[in-house]
């Protein structure tokens, strides 16, 4: 996060591509994405079956928070540095889980095609061999606390950061053998933003970040914490 100033934040999600163009596989926002970040499994069959085609269902896509940080108060006329660190809340990963059947080929390959489905890769991007991010099963979580944040005038601030978690199941069919099945999980955008607790965060969407940092940091009576 580079160092930025900032008058008045409500609650803004700021959406930044951590790297080349960009929660975990889950499909749930608090769950089972809190393990190694970059873990991709497969269960042992007959060789690849390549130049198969996807169908991809159950894609659920959703921001979730990966860390925040206690309210701050600061008092001068003229604002100050937000010192309190994030705590790390949730750890996005990326992963691809095969059933029995034909292997699809790596996760990579998975991820390539998920990727393309959802729009996060273009179509000549994953013809030509380019990377991407979004299909690198070693990529590490983001770092929460790169950076610092300075604020301009005084109020009570929260920070935080988020990441959208894309988890989905898929069907691949290739050659004569049976279709093979399995979930595909990573994750897009890496951001954050910064709530002030007694301003009301307008509008204050159900599950979005700045309203879940408001509930966790500013406390349920704040009137940033009130959909």
């Amino acid at each position: 996060m580079r160092i930025s100033e900032i008058r008045g934040i409500r609650g803004t999600f700021l959406s930044a591509c951590a790297v080349a163009v960009v929660l975990a596989g889950t499909a749930a926002c608090t769950s089972d994405g809190d393990g190694p970040p970059a873990r991709a499994t497969a269960t042992p069959t007959a060789a690849a079956c390549k130049n198969g085609t996807y169908a991809w269902f159950n894609v659920d896509e959703r921001d979730v928070l990966t860390g925040i940080a206690e309210k701050q108060k600061i008092t001068a006329k003229g604002g100050g540095e937000l010192t309190n660190k994030l705590r790390p809340l949730h750890a996005p990963r990326v992963a691809v889980t095969f059933e029995k059947g034909s292997r699809v080929g790596d996760a990579k390959d998975v991820l390539r095609s998920l990727g393309i489905h959802i729009g996060e890769i273009e179509r000549v991007d994953a013809a030509d061999g380019s990377t991407h991010e979004f299909a690198n099963v070693r990529r590490p979580a983001p770092d929460i606390n790169d950076g610092s944040t300075r604020m301009l005038g005084p109020g009570t601030y929260v920070q935080y950061a988020a990441v959208r978690q894309v988890t989905a199941d898929f069907q691949y069919t290739c050659g004569t053998g049976g279709p093979v099945t399995g979930r595909a999980t990573s994750w897009t955008i890496d951001g954050g933003g910064i709530v002030e607790c007694f301003t009301p965060i307008k509008p204050a969407k159900k599950g979005a970040p700045p309203l879940a940092a408001a509930r966790l940091s500013c406390g349920p009576d704040a009137p940033a914490s009130k959909a």
